[in-house]
């Protein structure tokens, strides 16, 4: 397999992702499920855990956003494998509902790891892409070992006739590597070895940010493959990080108040926007003023 073809195959991954968003550098808002059912916090309700999912969506879309990923962030403490089948049915018919009052490229964050699930669920209902936080190496987390799967992922998205696209985290937030290893290596694994077709870059938990280093470091070893900031992006250092990046998942800073536990707020969501926009809009500027290099061959 040569180095011409690999590299060819790394821009399709990276036009097909960019195309899914209709941009080249998405803003995506994460819509935080309550407790859905079998999960410690279960409030009994499920048409109470729906509408507020269709409010914050409708929040989030309103505000400009350029996709939405659904995810059961209050399901904690989550297993590190698959969930339990009440937790998937719920997850999908939230996300068709959704899909029914948006019309934004939607993905799923099965927690803590259960890709199949969220791959599952995207293909019946058309959604565009899944987020893994681990799909490749081993992670130490607060829910034990996670070992990526992504052999058995891949062949069951063939297996599916799936077009669904895999974002995968990089040394995923709440969890430590096994042993030492380095990002540069860890992108190229996740990319080439594990095929993803956009990589997340994280802080160590929710909220916290990447470093404008590490993010460099991730494009650099990405070659052209989207680079997503993953957590911790706001308001204050947005202007920091967005410059080295591809586009970002955010959560936190978009609620009220800044507190993960509030709804969203869409005032927030449009100043997020709106400054995140200038930022891509001051790149592509810069981007444009460089001169072309010829490809090689």
């Amino acid at each position: 397999m040569s180095g011409a073809w690999l590299g060819t195959l790394r821009v399709v991954y990276a036009v097909n992702l960019i195309a899914t968003f209709k941009t080249k550098n998405p803003i995506i808002g994460v819509v935080h499920l309550a407790p859905l059912p079998t999960s410690p916090r279960w409030g009994g309700s499920l048409k109470t855990v729906i509408e507020r999912a269709e409010q914050e969506a409708t929040a989030l879309a309103a505000g400009g956003v350029d996709g939405l990923i659904i995810e059961n962030f209050f399901d904690a403490p989550f297993t590190k494998q698959q969930v339990d089948p009440a937790v998937v049915s719920a997850m999908t018919l939230i996300v068709d509902r959704i899909k029914n009052l948006v019309v934004l490229p939607i993905g799923l964050n099965v927690l803590r790891n259960d890709a199949h699930s969220a791959l599952a669920i995207a293909t019946c209902v058309n959604a565009q892409f899944i987020r893994v936080n681990v799909l490749t190496g081993v992670m130490a987390t607060d829910q034990g070992i996670i070992e990526g799967q992504a052999h058995e992922l891949l062949r069951y998205r063939r297996e599916l006739g799936s077009e669904v696209k895999i974002l995968a985290d990089v040394l995923v937030k709440h969890a430590r590597p096994l042993g030492t290893p380095n990002l540069t290596t860890a992108v190229q694994d996740t990319i080439e070895r594990g095929l993803a077709d956009g990589v997340i870059l994280s802080g160590w938990a929710t909220g916290s940010p990447p470093s404008f280093e590490d993010l460099e470091l991730a494009v650099a070893a990405a070659k052209g493959t989207p680079v997503f900031i993953g957590s911790g992006a706001d308001l204050d250092n947005i202007g920091r990080l967005l410059p080295a990046a591809d586009g970002v998942i955010v959560a936190s800073s978009l609620k009220r108040h800044g507190k993960i536990t509030e709804p969203v707020d869409p005032i927030r969501v449009s100043q997020f926007v709106e400054t995140a926009r200038l930022i891509n809009d001051q790149k592509a500027k810069i981007d444009n003023s460089l001169p072309s290099l010829p490809l090689s061959t």
